[in-house]
């Protein structure tokens, strides 16, 4: 039978990575602000206000705010919230607490995606550590993201991060079962989805102008993970706390190019 060469993970014209790199900075200056105001005694209603007013200051739209009915224009996840978490006033930030905020907006048409994991005041050891780790395992599926790899080498890149800095930490990381990367562009959420582990060598064709939001997310324990009765917030199972880094990031001639810089 005929070799059918697989499908090109979806790809964007240099002008058009230059147009999301303008969104994808512009949610890079929103996180840097929400981290520089996430203080103790700060609600993470006060850090949604902040990430919006950089948005829309910079003439983009945030692209959360009313996504599938959001009221957010950040998701901000604290220590046992893995992902979605609701900003409200009551969720006040303490000495210690493991924040994950993620941020989208839109400019002229093309989507930004980015969050990371930082502490407020000294974190934990544990905590540290898990951080990084995702950071890292976060890395190594950037680095994955060259001409002629498929979809799912970039699920293993991330996969083997994340044992690798298990080892590099003795201690274990929960993969967050169910959750993962996607394909972005002129929608937020597109297809490809991209697991946080798997086989590798399968799936769509990485090709140049190729574009993915890379996500890892991991937990100090399970893998398993609750959505509460809010239909938005995911909470893992046994209460460990939870990490989130993620890039958009392109395939070029000259490696992996990050479209959500921050300054």
């Amino acid at each position: 039978m005929a070799f059918r060469k697989p499908k090109p993970v979806p790809f964007k014209s240099a002008g058009e990575l230059d147009a999301m790199a303008a969104a994808g900075a512009i949610v890079g200056r929103a996180l840097v602000a929400v981290r520089d105001a996430a203080k103790v005694g700060v609600s993470t209603l006060e850090l949604d206000a902040v990430a919006e007013a950089v948005i829309r200051d910079a003439g983009a739209v945030p692209s959360f705010k009313g996504y599938h009915g959001f009221p957010g224009s950040i998701c901000s996840s604290v220590n046992e919230v893995v992902v979605h978490g609701i900003p409200s006033k009551d969720v006040v930030l303490a000495e210690g607490d493991l924040v994950s905020i993620d941020c989208g907006a839109i400019l002229d048409g093309w989507h930004g995606d980015s969050a990371w994991t930082f502490g407020v005041g000294e974190l934990a050891q544990a905590d540290a550590e898990l951080s990084e780790a995702t950071r890292l395992s976060m890395e190594a599926g950037i680095a994955a993201m060259v001409p002629d790899n498929r979809l799912t080498d970039v699920s293993h890149a991330i996969e083997t991060g994340t044992r690798a800095a298990g080892k590099q930490f003795g201690r274990t990381f929960g993969i967050v079962d169910g959750y993962g990367g996607h394909g972005i562009g002129r929608e937020m959420h597109m297809e490809p989805f991209l697991a946080n582990e798997g086989k590798p060598n399968r799936g769509p064709l990485l090709v140049i102008g190729s574009t993915l939001a890379i996500e890892p997310m991991l937990t100090l324990g399970t893998e398993d993970t609750t959505v509460l009765a809010d239909d938005w917030t995911v909470v893992t199972d046994d209460g460990s706390r939870s990490a989130h880094w993620e890039h958009t990031v392109a395939v070029t001639a000259d490696g992996p190019r990050i479209l959500t810089p921050r300054p």
